[in-house]
C-alpha cells in the first residue's frame, strides 16, 4: 500500500564475486546495492514503477571485506510531486568482532511513473517525524536548489560540445 513504507534494508553477506583483487568491495557493487535498495524504497512508498534520476553526494568511507554482513539502508527525506530523495547509506559489519562500520552513502532522487516508459505520476506526501529527519529533509532540499543550478550551468547537449 503506497504511502506506509518510508525504509527499506537489506541484508547479506559480501561475496568473494563482489571484490576486486584487494579483497575489498568494487564501489561498483556498492552503488549497485544503493541503487536496488533505493528502488525499492521508492516503489514502496509510491506503488509506482520508478527511475532513477540522480545519486548525489556519495562516499566511500571504509571498505567492505568479503564475509562482513552488509545492511543498505534507503529512507525517505523528502517527496515533491512526483519525486522522493531518499538518504542510503552502506553498514559493513565484521562478523568475528561484531565491529560495524558506514562503508557508503549517498542521497538518491527518484521519480515513480505511471508505467515503465510513461510520464511522471504524483506519490504520497511525506513528513519528518523527528529532528534528524527534519535535517535530512532540510539537507535533501539543499541538494535539490544546488542540482537545479546545476542545470542551468550544463544546458548544453553532449554532441554540441564536440
Amino acid at each position: 500500500m503506497p504511502g506506509k513504507q518510508h525504509e527499506v534494508k537489506f541484508r547479506f553477506l559480501a561475496q568473494p564475486t563482489d571484490v576486486n583483487f584487494g579483497g575489498k568491495v568494487h564501489g561498483g557493487m556498492a552503488m549497485k546495492w544503493i541503487d536496488q535498495a533505493g528502488y525499492a524504497c521508492a516503489v514502496c512508498w509510491s506503488g509506482a514503477y520508478c527511475v532513477t534520476v540522480s545519486v548525489s553526494g556519495i562516499q566511500f568511507v571504509a571498505p567492505i571485506l568479503i564475509g562482513d554482513l552488509v545492511t543498505v539502508r534507503a529512507r525517505l527525506i523528502h517527496t515533491g510531486t512526483s519525486s522522493m530523495h531518499l538518504a542510503v547509506d552502506v553498514l559493513a559489519r565484521d562478523m568475528r568482532s561484531g565491529e560495524q562500520r558506514l562503508a557508503t552513502s549517498c542521497v538518491m532522487v527518484f521519480v515513480a511513473l505511471d508505467s515503465p516508459d510513461g510520464k511522471p505520476t504524483p506519490v504520497p506526501h511525506w513528513e519528518p517525524r523527528d529532528e534528524s529527519e527534519r535535517q535530512l529533509q532540510a539537507q535533501a532540499k539543499r541538494l535539490l536548489e544546488l542540482s537545479r543550478g546545476m542545470e542551468q550551468l550544463v544546458d548544453v547537449p553532449f554532441s554540441q560540445k564536440d
